[in-house]
């Protein structure tokens, strides 16, 4: 049963980006409205699952938000922080009749707008990212710090200077041009797609998935492509979210430990998500133009149709693969394709492959090609290199589970070699 404070908290993150719409689109400065809307996120984090929920909730958020702004505006930073406590006090105590919700002008392009803005391309994705789960996720930052195991100081500095650079670069708040869109709905994607990663496997910590982050990711995605309906590539991202998460309940054991997609418990997988992922992007690759995350997501279609790892159609994903290389340059899917290239016409075919990619400075030396040998070495029954692969990966790897998963492989094949 959902508790006050998770209703509470679920409202807010879903309003957080309308009111703050609202308030950037009417006073023009996106970094005094972020602030601003985080100090009445505090205030009705704290009021509501106690009072209660206010019968117009956006008109109460816009409220406070805006009295914050006001005060932001007529003080200077060090008597700012002095009435901080006044303000919150007038926040709790000051009664109001919160406007109609037609009056805030909550327009439903607002989220897609606040998405453009923190997804500049002039952005690191780490800055984006953080400014993403901020501004549009209506993450704290301490939350958003603990994501991404770092300290809370550290990441205010970085929210802080991504917010810099959107307002130094005078960015109007509106949807990007024609000329520009293109270009800025591809970085909104792909700052999506790395949320949904970090959750889904986190590279850091003793947790396999940041359940929190994936999801997040999946809500931001599924009102991207409520706004853009017949995007394909939102549509292939969405669906591409939904087959990988099917998975997740079968990821993991009973001690958190990483099961592997291949001995995973297919009962466990969630039907109503690959339905509706499947269903997904069979409509967006009929349309004709076809993109990458279509494709990724036509890939883990394929997995997820399997009820048997025998049943897996490998040179169907060896052929999706294979068209993913020719439109993508990213030497993360050349390694999937040698993978698939192993399955279909043995180890030694991927190994060649998983070669090529030791000139590629953005891979060589990532574990993953460790991690990659090491199967395709132990496929071959080559088990002293097998071995050597398994704890040179183990080694490179900041994933806990990980890094018990690959030292677990490398006693089996350990074992083997003194059998």
């Amino acid at each position: 049963m959902e508790t006050a404070a998770s209703h509470a908290a679920h409202l807010l993150r879903e309003m957080a980006p309308q009111v703050l719409g609202v308030l950037a689109r009417k006073q023009g400065d996106f970094a005094a409205a972020e602030d601003a809307v985080q100090e009445a996120l505090i205030a009705a984090s704290a009021q509501w699952p106690v009072a209660g929920i206010p019968s117009n909730p956006r008109g109460w958020l816009y409220q406070v938000a805006q009295r914050r702004m006001k005060d932001q505006q007529r003080s200077e930073m060090a008597r700012r922080r002095r009435e901080d406590a006044v303000a919150l006090e007038r926040a709790h105590d000051e009664p109001f009749v919160p406007p109609p919700d037609a009056e805030l002008g909550v327009e439903q392009d607002d989220t897609l707008v606040l998405l453009f803005m923190c997804c500049h391309p002039a952005l690191t994705p780490p800055s984006a990212i953080a400014l993403t789960l901020r501004a549009v996720g209506g993450l704290t930052t301490a939350e958003i710090a603990n994501a991404f195991l770092v300290p809370e100081a550290t990441m205010a500095q970085r929210i802080s200077r991504a917010k810099q650079s959107i307002k130094s670069s005078k960015v109007p708040f509106q949807l990007p041009t024609e000329v520009d869109r293109a270009e800025r709905r591809k970085a909104v994607l792909h700052v999506l797609y790395l949320i949904f990663s970090e959750g889904y496997t986190s590279s850091v910590g003793a947790e396999l998935q940041r359940t929190d982050l994936s999801n997040e990711a999946m809500r931001l995605t599924r009102a991207v492509h409520a706004l853009l309906p017949d995007d394909g590539e939102v549509a292939g991202l969405l669906a591409l979210m939904l087959l990988t998460d099917a998975r997740r309940d079968a990821r993991t054991g009973a001690n958190g430990e990483l099961i592997p997609l291949d001995e995973q418990d297919r009962s466990l997988w969630n039907q109503a998500l690959i339905a509706e992922g499947t269903a997904l992007v069979s409509q967006a690759l009929s349309r004709g133009s076809i993109g990458a995350y279509q494709l990724q997501a036509a890939v883990a279609a394929v997995h997820d149709g399997a009820m048997r790892v025998e049943d897996t159609d490998w040179p169907e994903i060896l052929a999706l693969y294979g068209l993913l290389m020719h439109m993508s340059d990213n030497p993360m899917v050349a390694l999937n394709h040698a993978v698939a290239a192993a399955m279909v016409q043995g180890p030694a075919a991927g190994l060649a492959l998983v070669d090529e990619l030791d000139a590629d400075a953005r891979v060589s030396g990532h574990y993953r090609l460790d991690a990659v040998r090491a199967h395709l070495y132990e496929m071959s029954g080559d088990w002293e290199r097998a071995l050597g692969h398994y704890r040179a990966a183990a080694a490179r790897t900041t994933s806990i589970p990980e890094q018990n998963y690959l030292h677990t492989k490398a006693a089996r094949v350990a074992a083997k070699l003194r059998s």
